[in-house]
């Protein structure tokens, strides 16, 4: 259909261009051999013919640049940066097939919902997807044992910067440039169109304990430093702050930990009076310890804890600091505890306040 669409085209423009080529052409060939050509057209209803080419060429006028769109996206850069099966511009439907539903979908900083993969905390993947359900961000606090960008997951934070030279030490949102902390616990890099985050124990030889990726376009159009506040976004940092202790848990051969929402409520009204009253303290201002709260909110325990983290801008960065942190550590990966409540809270600032309480019955 296309072949005949192009040469009734080429046909028609023979015939109405001819007065334009007849003249110099004929005193060098003997046209008499157009004649029956002249007698045939001239039988012809030309207006239809010349509808119909007209209605073939707006239906392919379009298809080149389909054409060419399609290949520009078979070749999106950062499609090549592969996270445990995982790319960059994957579908959904494809991560799916592999991972299987998510587990917990919840509000992130940037206002995208990150969908949580994995069977009982192990093969923990976060994914976020853009409005056409593509891959545009996705972490992991359990890296396999396959390499990434020619890294081991064994590889140190000094293999790290002498395969990708010098980390970002500053990011440019909107008009602020923010400088980035210096502590050794993560460095930022700008990899094909992506910016990845690479995550140290500080407790294991500085050696890879977690990778996020990001689009660089997502990145730069989030120019506030904090999520913008809400009750979602707050549930949102708890649950996943959750998930990612237990997934921390199980990379270190520990039980999973239960969800308490009671004392979650209790974790979320000291998150909210440390954000109110501007401290950031174990001790509230009444002077009592996360114990006395436990009790008065009715709490029975044998065994209990508290880790308090604020400033970091996700609950990605809140866990990975608490990691970091030898008394949080000891929190998390204690094989004391079956329970696990978590709050946030937002100052007038947007700052985050994150407040995990650790139990045993």
């Amino acid at each position: 259909m296309r072949k005949i669409g192009w040469l009734l085209l080429f046909v028609l423009a023979l015939f109405f261009t001819r007065p334009l080529w007849e003249e110099y052409t004929v005193e060098y060939v003997d046209l008499s051999f157009l004649n029956p050509v002249d007698a045939w057209i001239d039988s012809l209803e030309v207006d239809q013919y010349v509808d119909e080419a007209k209605a073939y060429w707006m239906e392919i006028k379009d298809e080149p640049a389909a054409h060419i769109a399609a290949s520009d996206e078979e070749k999106i850069p950062g499609t090549g940066i592969e996270l445990d099966q995982i790319k960059i511009g994957m579908k959904k439907s494809e991560i799916e097939k592999i991972y299987g539903n998510a587990k917990r979908v919840s509000l992130n900083e940037y206002n995208l919902v990150w969908h949580t993969y994995h069977e009982n905390y192990q093969n923990f993947m976060m994914v976020s997807y853009d409005s056409n359900n593509r891959v545009n961000a996705m972490f992991t606090n359990q890296p396999s044992e396959s390499s990434f960008l020619g890294l081991q997951m064994n590889s140190t934070r000094e293999e790290v910067r002498s395969r990708f030279d010098e980390p970002i030490k500053k990011l440019k949102k909107g008009n602020i440039i923010y400088l980035l902390p210096d502590a050794g616990e993560y460095d930022l890099f700008l990899i094909d169109s992506n910016y990845i985050t690479f995550f140290y124990d500080l407790h294991e030889n500085n050696t890879i304990t977690a990778i996020q990726v990001v689009e660089k376009s997502l990145e730069k159009n989030h120019e506030s430093t904090f999520g913008v506040p809400s009750d979602e976004l707050k549930k949102g940092f708890e649950f996943q702050l959750f998930d990612l202790t237990n997934a921390a848990r199980v990379v270190h051969g520990l039980s999973v930990l239960s969800y308490d929402e009671s004392v979650s409520n209790t974790a979320r009204k000291h998150s909210e009076d440390m954000a109110i009253h501007n401290y950031f303290s174990h001790e509230n201002l009444e002077g009592k310890s996360p114990f006395n709260r436990l009790e008065e909110d009715g709490l029975i325990f044998s065994y209990a804890g508290e880790n308090l983290a604020y400033g970091q801008t996700s609950s990605i960065f809140a866990h990975e600091g608490l990691m970091n942190s030898l008394g949080h550590r000891k929190n998390i990966l204690s094989v004391h505890y079956e329970n696990l409540g978590v709050g946030t809270a937002f100052d007038e600032k947007s700052t985050p306040y994150y407040t995990e309480n650790f139990f045993t019955n």
